[in-house]
């Protein structure tokens, strides 16, 4: 008998019915919902007349259409308020639970999953979202799927799969002060590139990964998707478990322990094939900074930006064109370069823990002229914990605008956007032409990175800062 990876254990105990020379009829534990995917999915629902198969295993919430500044009000977008309208009249025509605006438990769909414990070990869970992968840092098959699948989970809470490749990025050793779970993941992407796991599912794996704490393993799995991956995921111990115990929807007492029992079997075995695997030493990781107009285009944030060698005409040309949207130029040092915006929040690092980052950085600082800052926690719960602390106070006192939740300008799907020419540093997860906004320019980095440079009003090696100020 062959030795199993975490994955096979996980897809293996989903398998509804193997189809000879075809998918996999796979079975989806959790199904995750929003304002912007799900509308076609009930309406071709309702155009069959069938009803959701299972909807106590679906979870909705608003999140990226929605405002990030007076809630309480009508949203303004028309589009934006038509489709949270909708998300709110098929959820109850469906009897699915809603976390809408004004909702103690609303925010992004994957911030608030892990943070009410209704992520857990050995799950399938899917959303019509690509950074479903976050939720693989429980020890889960977590990924993305298209408004066909989404409207195919609701009727039937199965998917047709086809098992991936897998791959296995092993991290050995500790990171050095002013290093996050960012700059993991921003270093691995630059180094394979952003198609680099196409066709993989990714098990993230080494001292480095164990040492981190849940909020920073959802990072690493949330950007698997900038990699080209599948998903991510990342073995339960000791520091999932402490992490779910005494949340809302996890198991309490007894019940907890037993789950944890079956949970600690959920590892690859010590023999297990990968069809590849990679290794990195944490010492060579560096604080990270994009220069492009993909996460693929990467680079420790105190060197030159690359020149291009190698590659045909068209992959020259898109080079060219990447660079001379953000305005940049080969072998230019990127240090010292005087920045517009500083947007912290997304799915990729709007969690409690990153606020507390940003703010143990600026306490006592205010931030430079030039820049506007943007601090958008990631859920009501982030919002709520943050101001119990008196994170909001130091936000204020440091000329930060702390927001509401959402998505904000992570995608500029709502009335939070970069203008046009603007430079903006960003904690998020892409960096595409016209992602925060027509014609801004984005460069995505960790925290702590952002928080420096929101002070010093330039792009800032934190590592510098943290020397300086301590």
């Amino acid at each position: 008998m062959s030795s199993k990876t975490l994955f096979d254990k996980i897809w293996e105990n989903h398998v509804v019915k193997e189809i000879p020379n075809g998918p996999t009829v796979f079975y989806i534990d959790r199904h995750l919902i929003h304002e912007v995917t799900s509308p076609q999915a009930f309406a071709g629902l309702n155009k069959r007349g069938i009803k959701v198969a299972r909807p106590q295993k679906v979870l909705a919430t608003a999140d990226h259409n929605v405002p990030t500044l007076n809630q309480h009000l009508p949203i303004k977008d028309v589009l934006s308020r038509k489709q949270v309208a909708m998300l709110e009249k098929n959820c109850e025509e469906h009897q699915i639970d809603l976390y809408g605006l004004g909702h103690e438990n609303q925010g992004i769909v994957h911030v608030i999953g892990p943070e009410l414990g209704m992520t857990q070990p050995g799950m399938t869970i899917v959303c019509g979202d690509s950074h479903t992968s976050t939720h693989g840092a429980f020890g889960t098959i977590a990924f993305g799927i298209g408004t066909s699948e989404v409207e195919m989970v609701l009727a039937t809470q199965c998917l047709l799969q086809n098992k991936p490749k897998q791959m296995r990025i092993n991290i050995e050793g500790e990171l050095e002060e002013g290093v996050s779970s960012k700059d993991i993941i921003l270093h691995i992407i630059s180094k394979i590139s952003a198609s680099g796991a196409t066709g993989y599912f990714v098990e993230y794996a080494g001292s480095a990964i164990r040492a981190l704490s849940m909020e920073a393993r959802m990072t690493i799995c949330n950007m698997s998707i900038e990699m080209g991956a599948r998903g991510g995921l990342i073995a339960p111990d000791e520091v999932t478990f402490n992490y779910l115990k005494g949340k809302e929807f996890a198991q309490q007492a007894d019940d907890f322990d037993k789950a944890v029992v079956e949970w600690m079997e959920l590892y690859s075995e010590k023999d297990a094939s990968f069809d590849e695997e990679i290794h990195i030493h944490a010492k060579d990781i560096e604080p990270m900074i994009t220069y492009g107009t993909n996460p693929g285009m990467g680079m420790n944030i105190n060197k030159n930006v690359p020149t291009f060698e190698g590659g045909t005409t068209a992959e020259r040309e898109n080079w060219e064109q990447a660079l001379s949207y953000m305005g940049i130029k080969e072998g230019e040092l990127l240090l010292g370069k005087k920045l517009d915006y500083i947007f912290i929040g997304s799915c990729t690092n709007s969690r409690i823990e990153d606020l507390r980052k940003v703010a143990e950085i600026v306490k006592g600082k205010h931030k430079a002229e030039n820049v506007t800052v943007w601090v958008v926690p990631g859920s009501q719960k982030v919002q709520k914990q943050a101001i119990a602390e008196g994170l909001d106070k130091i936000f204020e006192e440091a000329g930060f605008m702390l927001r509401q939740p959402g998505c904000s300008a992570c995608l500029a799907m709502n009335e939070d956007k970069i203008p046009p020419g603007k430079l903006c540093l960003s904690t998020s997860n892409r960096n595409f032409e016209g992602r925060q906004g027509p014609r801004a320019r984005t460069m995505l980095v960790s925290p702590m990175t952002a928080a420096a440079a929101a002070i010093t009003g330039e792009i800032t090696d934190v590592r510098r800062f943290l020397a300086l100020y301590n």
